[in-house]
């Protein structure tokens, strides 16, 4: 395989597993966010202390307990996702989960509230209520999107400790930029550096468009 054909091939990998693990995030974390900013309940602040915390937690060290958790003698090693593809994309979810969660749950609750109120007075169900507050706050949720992914092509600890760089299967950008400024091959690391930083400009314009032609649907 040419250098050309390993780069391709990183790029999609790096995309594949960044793509499922903010996709992931985002069905776990949205519904949680949402919740979180229309419900006012006992505890609710302790738990967003917790999200954010969890938004600041290193990844090497989170790489670490993922290690401890899928290795042979882990309480999940008998799954054998130590060094696979799946490892990173649940590795990179559990990262990026509490920036999806926070990003969305501010987003919601700094809606005025009147529009809730406004919907219900209108006869609208607690479900509509909440769609209504939804469509105000989407560019918050892409904002939440756009973090997570990023945050996950990004990240190094994770990759390098349950996905164990291993070529053709678990090496991504981040860990193949490391891998090659090691090596001294430093143009060849930056080379894949500036792929990575056009992916991420890539994916938010992309995104941003889509949001705008999701604003106009929903208010069609």
């Amino acid at each position: 395989m040419t250098v050309e054909e390993e780069i391709v091939s990183i790029t999609l990998r790096s995309l594949t597993i960044s793509g499922f693990a903010a996709l992931l995030a985002t069905v776990i974390g949205l519904p949680i966010g949402l919740f979180l900013g229309l419900r006012q309940f006992r505890g609710r602040d302790h738990i967003m202390v917790i999200v954010r915390g969890l938004m600041s937690l290193p990844t090497v060290a989170l790489g670490l307990l993922l290690y401890l958790t899928f290795s042979r003698n882990g309480p999940l090693g008998f799954l054998q996702l130590l060094y696979t593809p799946l490892a990173l994309i649940i590795g990179q979810a559990v990262l990026v989960t509490p920036i999806m969660i926070s990003i969305t749950s501010e987003t919601v609750e700094n809606v005025s509230p009147t529009i809730r109120e406004l919907s219900l007075t209108l006869g609208a169900s607690e479900r509509g209520a909440a769609a209504s507050v939804f469509r105000e706050s989407l560019g918050g949720v892409v904002l939440a999107i756009s973090a997570s992914f990023s945050r996950a092509i990004s990240e190094l600890g994770v990759a390098l400790m349950v996905g164990g760089n291993l070529q053709g299967l678990t090496r991504v950008l981040t860990t193949s930029i490391a891998l090659e400024t090691t090596r001294g091959e430093i143009l060849l690391g930056i080379g894949l550096t500036i792929v990575l930083l056009s992916l991420m400009v890539v994916f938010n314009v992309l995104l941003n468009s889509a949001e705008k032609r999701v604003r106009w649907w929903l208010w069609q």
